[in-house]
C-alpha cells in the first residue's frame, strides 16, 4: 500500500517485573506507514529487536478492533494516545509526523501493577465485577422486546454504560487513580433496567466497598476519566453511583446473625 512513511524516536517503558524498577529504553521506528496502526508499528520495532537477539517489547493486545481495550498504554501522557474516544489498536501512524519523538509508558496505579514493559495487572477490575456487577436472580429465557417496557432514556443510557470496556484508561488518566468512572458504569448499566433494577442497593455496597479495598483512589470529578475513556463513558454515572450508594447506606438494615436480612 502507498502512502507517507515516517521516522520516529521511541522511549518505551522496559521493566521486567512487577518487582524491577524499570527505566526508559530508545528505539528508532524507521520508515513507518501512515497507514500502519501503532500497534503494527510497534510489532514491525519489534522484529528488529528479535533480530538483534533481544527481549521484544512485551504489551497486551488482544481483537485490535477497538472492543476489548487491552491493548492500553500510555503515549506522551495519554491514556491511549491523542485521539479522542478512540484505543491504541485504533490508533494510526497518519497521526504523527516524521522526526517526532514519543514516549510510551504502562498505566500507572498501585492497584494496575506492572507485569512487563506496558503490561499492567488489571484484575482488580475483575474483583469489583465479581463482589456484585451480576443479577443473582435466574431471569429466564429472553422475553418478546416489548413485553417489559423500559422509558428510551433509560435504555439509552444503560445500553451507554454497558459500552464500558475495562480498559483502566480512566484510572491511568486519574490524578487519583479513582476508578469510579468503571465502578459506576457496571453499576448503571443494571440499575437501569427492570431486572437490575431489584438489587441496585445491594450491588452498589458490595462493588464500591470491593473499589475500596483494591486500594483505587478517591473521585474528585475532575472529568480526566471521562475524556480519556475511549468509549466516552460519562460522568453521570458517577453521580448515580453516588446516589445509590448513598440510599443503600441510609436504608440498610440490620442482619441477622445468621447472615440474612432483618
Amino acid at each position: 500500500m502507498s502512502g507517507k512513511h515516517i521516522n520516529l524516536t521511541l522511549k518505551v517503558w522496559r521493566q521486567k517485573g512487577a518487582k524491577d524498577q524499570g527505566s526508559f529504553v530508545e528505539y528508532q521506528a524507521k520508515n513507518v506507514s501512515e497507514h500502519a496502526s501503532f500497534l503494527e508499528m510497534l510489532d514491525a520495532v519489534n522484529e528488529e529487536i528479535v533480530a538483534k537477539g533481544e527481549e521484544p517489547i512485551a504489551f497486551d493486545h488482544d481483537c485490535r478492533e477497538g472492543i476489548c481495550g487491552t491493548c492500553g498504554f500510555v503515549i506522551d501522557g495519554e491514556a491511549h494516545g491523542k485521539l479522542k474516544a478512540t484505543t491504541v489498536c485504533q490508533l494510526h501512524m497518519r497521526n504523527y509526523n516524521d522526526g517526532e519523538t514519543l514516549t510510551i509508558e504502562p498505566f500507572r496505579a498501585n492497584s494496575f501493577p506492572v507485569i512487563k514493559d506496558l503490561m499492567v495487572d488489571r484484575s482488580a477490575f475483575d474483583r469489583i465485577i465479581s463482589s456484585g456487577g451480576y443479577i443473582s436472580q435466574n431471569t429466564g429465557n429472553p422475553q418478546d422486546a416489548n413485553a417489559i417496557l423500559i422509558p428510551k432514556a433509560d435504555a439509552d443510557e444503560a445500553m451507554s454504560s454497558a459500552t464500558c470496556i475495562g480498559c483502566g484508561a480512566c484510572v491511568a488518566a486519574c490524578k487519583n487513580a479513582s476508578a469510579a468512572l468503571f465502578t459506576s458504569a457496571k453499576i448503571s448499566h443494571m440499575a437501569l433496567l427492570p431486572q437490575g433494577a431489584v438489587e441496585k442497593n445491594e450491588r452498589a455496597l458490595r462493588m464500591v466497598a470491593a473499589m475500596d479495598s483494591e486500594g483505587f483512589g478517591a473521585c474528585t470529578t475532575t472529568g480526566a476519566c471521562e475524556a480519556a475513556c475511549p468509549k466516552e463513558i460519562q460522568l453521570t454515572n458517577i453521580s448515580r453511583m453516588n446516589r445509590q450508594f448513598l440510599g443503600a447506606v441510609l436504608t440498610q438494615r440490620p442482619k441477622h446473625k445468621d447472615g440474612g436480612a432483618g
